[in-house]
């Protein structure tokens, strides 16, 4: 269940680095922006399967979305194929990359070394996709100093200093739901801009820091919704 939440965390990432950077403009919907690095992955699978040309058809199959929709998103960050040609695999990922503002690293701070923190420390998927996990911290006594993967878990009462000196502005948060309000908090203080958020608990943020969910939970009770008893 770890595998799959970790998963989606590229696709929620890059999201929230378009929306932090572009926010202002306000003339592109959400769910426009959610749905690009969808495209992206799609994109990449096929770069990898060595295909140079696909279509909105074959990406519509293969999301379950139709190609009328991609077109229309697409269109909003300008011409991207041509008409009866297709798009270029590797044009459209360079360019989906630029949009997303992934064609850069990121630094990541992750707040939380317990299980699902180590999972993170552990898990390869950032890696050549826009993001790094920078460093690990929490707050117990029997994490700090203790290495999960390539990290060593840093005491929390340094972790606004070491942001602020290193310039991390997406943070993952992977703490109970009773700590997630005050560590957003300190977060905020340390000028990070975008928030994953794995606690199950909604959190208050200023409207200028981007924040998402990832509750395995929730989408298992959505999920039931549709199942017989």
């Amino acid at each position: 269940m770890v595998n799959l939440a970790l998963r989606a965390d590229f696709a929620n990432v890059a999201g929230l680095v378009f929306i932090m950077s572009s926010k202002s403009s306000g003339d592109i919907p959400d769910i426009v922006i959610g749905r690009l690095p969808l495209y992206l992955r799609s994109l990449r699978r096929l770069q990898n399967d060595m295909q140079i040309v696909t279509s909105s058809h074959e990406l519509g199959e293969r999301l379950e979305i139709s190609s009328a929709q991609i077109r229309k998103d697409l269109s909003h960050f300008g011409g991207f194929g041509k008409q009866g040609t297709g798009y270029q695999v590797g044009f459209l990922i360079d360019r989906l990359e630029a949009v997303l503002h992934v064609n850069k690293e990121w630094l990541v701070a992750v707040v939380g070394a317990g299980n699902l923190g180590s999972a993170i420390s552990h898990y390869r998927g950032f890696q050549d996709r826009g993001f790094r996990i920078a460093h690990l911290f929490d707050i117990s006594p029997t994490k700090i100093g203790v290495r999960l993967g390539d990290f060593v878990v840093r005491p929390i009462e340094c972790m606004e200093a070491t942001i602020r000196s290193e310039g991390i502005k997406i943070a993952m948060l992977a703490v109970p739901a009773e700590n997630a309000q005050t560590v957003a908090d300190q977060l905020v203080a340390a000028d990070i801009k975008a928030i994953l958020n794995y606690a199950p608990i909604n959190i208050n943020v200023p409207k200028q820091v981007q924040i998402q969910y990832i509750d395995p939970v929730a989408h298992l009770q959505r999920m039931t919704y549709y199942l017989d008893d």
